[in-house]
């Protein structure tokens, strides 16, 4: 890869991750401070987010291919439903974690399955950033609620199928825009299933179309865009970044109060990551 590719490789990773960081800053303040409900804001994160690539798709007229998937969008709404039901109870820090390590142990078990080898210090740093995520999951005073937790695991896994299905699938916004748009009965049915709980705001809603037109929609794009140049095992850890951004944005936008249990997890995360990055 030349350097002109690689900056613009790792300028565009940045990017994205920025915007994945957003997302569960936009979803802690609509769900918890603005007091919305779950599935209003997942559907209308989804279908903002399914506007602004599909009109991004038309502007770009590019004429690479690219339609998205059925498989795809269930992935991408399982991942937001779980994502938006968990962080009703979870810190944006700690959520956070959880969801990235959730998408790391996916991503990095599908590339091992794949034929992927990593070098004796990348197992390491895999393995510091498990026990990160297991010591962040221990009972205690300042342990996450278990159910929510479970929830933004699975929403974590949901992701790392969502990523893995988007290499090489063609045109990164066709593919993205399609399956937003796949994504929206799935998010009716959730509505209609949730319709006593409705709870809007002026906020809420302003945070929710900002999370799926910006954070998602064209966070998604740009994530697509990267991907199919990285390892699955890059690509995974270097997604474990955003806990340390969103910890820190919580704490300065939000008032959460930081715990020697999860400074120790990030650490340990973090840590890991960067064996795992590495060149060997």
């Amino acid at each position: 890869m030349s350097e002109r590719k690689g900056v613009k490789l790792a300028a565009l990773v940045a990017l994205a991750l920025v915007a994945f960081a957003g997302n569960s800053l936009l979803a802690r303040l609509a769900l918890r401070e603005g007091g919305m409900d779950a599935a209003s804001f997942t559907g209308l994160r989804l279908a903002s987010g399914a506007a602004v690539l599909w009109a991004l798709a038309a502007w770009q007229r590019r004429s690479e291919a690219g339609h998205g998937s059925w498989g795809s969008a269930l992935a991408l709404f399982v991942y937001a439903a779980a994502f938006s039901l968990a962080y009703v109870d979870l810190q944006a820090g700690a959520g956070a974690l959880l969801l990235f390590g959730a998408v790391q142990v996916t991503m990095v078990g599908r590339g091992l399955w794949a034929g992927e080898r990593l070098s004796a210090w990348q197992w390491l740093g895999l393995a510091l950033a498990l026990a990160g995520l297991a010591g962040l999951l221990l009972p205690g005073l300042s342990a996450p609620p278990p159910g929510p937790a479970l929830l933004m695991l699975a929403a974590g896994v949901a992701w790392g199928v969502y990523s893995l299905q988007g290499r090489g699938a063609g045109d990164p916004v066709r593919v993205s825009a399609g399956n937003f748009l796949r994504t929206l009965p799935f998010a009716a049915a959730f509505a209609l299933l949730t319709l006593g709980n409705v709870r809007l705001d002026g906020a809420g809603v302003a945070y929710a179309l900002a999370s799926g037109a910006l954070a998602s929609g064209l966070g998604y794009a740009v994530w697509y865009t990267a991907l199919p140049s990285l390892r699955a095992s890059t690509a995974a850890s270097l997604q474990l970044a955003v806990p340390l951004l969103v910890a820190l944005a919580g704490v300065a936008f939000l008032g959460e109060a930081p715990t020697l249990r999860l400074a120790l997890a990030a650490g340990a995360i973090l840590g890991g990551v960067a064996l795992v990055v590495r060149r060997r």
